[in-house]
């Protein structure tokens, strides 16, 4: 039986939209599939598979209507999960000429949209006119590889209207996912955007060859971080504790499959900034978080002396030796 009579699309080409295509096509019968580049969809259905991401799991294209034009894909569609990098949004939702405030939107995105210093929920509400009801966000500990190799992983729906957040979870249930909902959407989709900044710091110091004692006190210290900001922006309830926010903090510090880790780590290496970016030939969505957060911050004024200290080392290019032995000093 299928979760929805909606029609479902993908937007992204990467190893995010990727896993999530894979776990939609377990509970319905055809997916809509957006890609930029028309030679990596070609590709994808010579391979029957990405060419790029997740290269070992294979798809029925047969059950996938690819296309390059945003427009078409918003026109044939009904539920539209945005699994785009945060700095590219922009750039694709510019092509735009279709309305999108009648469709539910599933915001894939664990990042900012820059120069908004915007969540991505608030950029399609206040920018594009999109009902927070018909907004979704999918949070938790849910790392793409994982998925790919079918792995037990849970997901995290955050929805203000709760049939629609059902129904999404039930397109996103399967052997491998299991799927929880929530209406604390503000607070998930933070939790999902600083959390790659602690996965950053978290890198650093491994890059440093601080230990796992080190490493535990940051982390314990990060969800506080989470916490304090995720309250001081929206007082709604939630429980910090729970396997979307902590848990998805805690994978993302410590899995080998954290680019933010990777990322990080090559900065505590010493690696210049650019150089680290042009290595990982990934996306790293601590780095754009790191400088929304710190800015956003500057309204709010809360105490995260781990968000001051990356970014005094990514962005005003200080050390990272003296950075991490300054912020020692403040952590308990």
């Amino acid at each position: 039986m299928y979760c929805t009579d909606k029609r479902i699309a993908v937007l992204g080409g990467g190893s995010w939209a990727t896993a999530i295509a894979k776990i939609v096509l377990t509970n319905v019968e055809s997916i809509n599939w957006y890609m930029r580049r028309q030679d990596q969809i070609d590709e994808f259905i010579r391979l029957s598979k990405n060419p790029s991401y997740l290269t070992a799991t294979k798809f029925d294209t047969s059950k996938i209507t690819f296309t390059s034009d945003i427009n078409e894909l918003v026109k044939t569609s009904d539920i539209l999960i945005f699994a785009i990098p945060s700095p590219f949004l922009k750039q694709h939702i510019k092509k735009l000429r279709r309305k999108i405030n009648k469709k539910i939107i599933v915001s894939a995105i664990k990042g900012m949209v820059p120069d908004e210093n915007m969540i991505v929920s608030d950029y399609f509400h206040v920018v594009h006119g999109v009902p927070m009801e018909n907004i979704a966000v999918l949070a938790g500990p849910c790392h793409a590889e994982e998925v790919a190799l079918e792995r037990l992983s849970y997901l995290t729906i955050g929805c203000q209207d709760r049939e629609k957040s059902r129904e999404i979870a039930q397109c996103m249930t399967t052997p491998f996912v299991r799927t929880n909902i929530s209406d604390d959407i503000h607070g998930l989709e933070y939790s999902s955007v600083m959390k790659n900044i602690y996965s950053v710091a978290a890198g650093i110091c491994h890059g440093l060859k601080y230990g796992d004692n080190f490493q535990a006190v940051l982390i314990s210290n990060a969800i506080q971080e989470i916490n304090r900001f995720s309250y001081a922006t929206n007082h709604g309830h939630r429980d910090i504790n729970e396997s979307a926010y902590l848990g998805d903090l805690l994978v993302t510090a410590y899995s080998k499959f954290s680019r933010n880790r990777l990322f990080g780590s090559m900065i505590g290496k010493g690696y210049s900034v650019k150089t680290a970016q042009m290595e990982m030939e990934m996306i790293a969505e601590g780095y754009y978080a790191t400088k929304c957060i710190y800015e956003l911050n500057e309204k709010f004024q809360v105490s995260m002396p781990i968000v001051d200290a990356v970014y005094n080392i990514l962005y005003n290019r200080c050390s990272p030796t003296l950075e991490i032995r300054k912020l020692t000093e403040k952590l308990a």
